[in-house]
């Protein structure tokens, strides 16, 4: 490793743990002074769905959706969740549509769903919970779902472009080389990387342990030759000039020695996509659908491709025989009339 990058990591680890970027959390602010009001029932309904077992990032969703709601009902002196009704809420949905975000761009139908969803059934908890005495949400009609492709993925050779562009002196350059290599492998999700310890790898039989991935689920998954080089190298070389304490067993350290933040992983990996000039964005989420379509054209039944994204529904998973169109120009060549000769 470089003296020059070996320096530059431990300099950073310096700055201020609240300087380190990630996207916190604004408080909403919120008459709490009603009783029966809004903030405190959505506090309860997430505690509520805690106690059910939803995930961390299930409520941490929940969270977000209905503090967007509380902000725009406060804005209304809309305080007691008896007060509102279908009109309101389709008000709210009207806000949706209209709204546009820094960029002018309107939010896209799944968004509005997201939010309408949830708002749906924070109203459907207070019924059932007695809370009010019926549900003004049970009857709204939620914007019709968009069948649309996910983004195309990146072609080999571009895959090849992008892996190549960490710089190879500096040990955090070795340490995404490494994220990006597991990244393509084992398409995983970005939160399922962030979460990984190093005792999750097991080098000798060459796979991933993933405990509590999305739905709480945990699977076993397969690591590539190539990918596996580069792990041992990070975890040879480069972790331990990344660890600061001995009780931190995140597999993948920043230069502070600490796990990811999942917003500035997003943020590195879009660095690097946009670096290599390929003409579009592109983040975490990208590494997942290239290898997920990479392995369904290289002839993998869907079933597995399944198991290796942990999708719960093969419909889910099925979206990529959709994207992938080397199987549909190979039906074409040999079955259509107009083909060359």
């Amino acid at each position: 490793m470089g003296a020059k990058g070996i320096a530059a990591t431990k300099q950073l680890r310096h700055r201020r743990k609240d300087k380190r970027g990630g996207n916190a959390r604004q408080p909403v602010v919120f008459d709490r002074g009603e009783p029966g009001n809004l903030a405190d029932h959505s506090d309860a309904y997430l505690y509520w769905l805690g106690v059910r077992n939803y995930s961390d990032e299930t409520i941490d969703g929940r969270r977000r959706t209905l503090d967007l709601f509380l902000g725009w009902a406060y804005e209304r002196e809309l305080i007691r969740a008896e007060d509102v009704t279908k009109a309101n809420l389709e008000s709210y949905m009207r806000h949706l549509y209209r709204y546009r975000k820094p960029n002018g761009k309107p939010l896209a139908y799944g968004t509005q769903r997201e939010r309408i969803g949830g708002v749906r059934d924070f109203f459907r908890w207070l019924c059932r919970s007695d809370h009010i005495p019926f549900n003004p949400a049970s009857e709204l009609e939620m914007p019709r779902p968009e069948k649309r492709l996910p983004e195309e993925p990146l072609t080999i050779s571009q895959v090849e472009t992008v892996l190549g562009l960490p710089d190879l002196d500096d040990p955090l350059g070795v340490r995404d080389r490494a994220i990006m290599e597991l990244f393509y492998s084992c398409g995983l999700r970005r939160s399922e990387l962030v979460h990984l310890n190093v005792t999750d790898l097991n080098q000798e039989r060459r796979t991933l342990q993933i405990r509590q991935g999305k739905g709480k689920k945990d699977r076993v998954l397969p690591v590539g030759f190539r990918a596996l080089a580069w792990l041992e190298k990070y975890l040879d070389e480069v972790r331990p000039q990344l660890t600061l304490s001995l009780h931190e067993h995140a597999l993948f350290l920043t230069s502070y020695g600490e796990a990811f933040n999942p917003d500035v992983l997003s943020r590195q990996m879009a660095t690097y996509i946009k670096k290599a000039d390929l003409g579009r964005g592109g983040s975490c989420h990208l590494f997942r659908h290239t290898c997920a379509t990479h392995m369904l054209e290289g002839g993998a039944d869907i079933r597995f491709i399944q198991q290796l994204l942990g999708h719960a529904s093969i419909e889910t998973t099925q979206i990529y025989t959709e994207v992938s169109i080397t199987q549909l120009q190979r039906v074409h060549e040999q079955t259509h009339p107009a083909k060359l000769k």
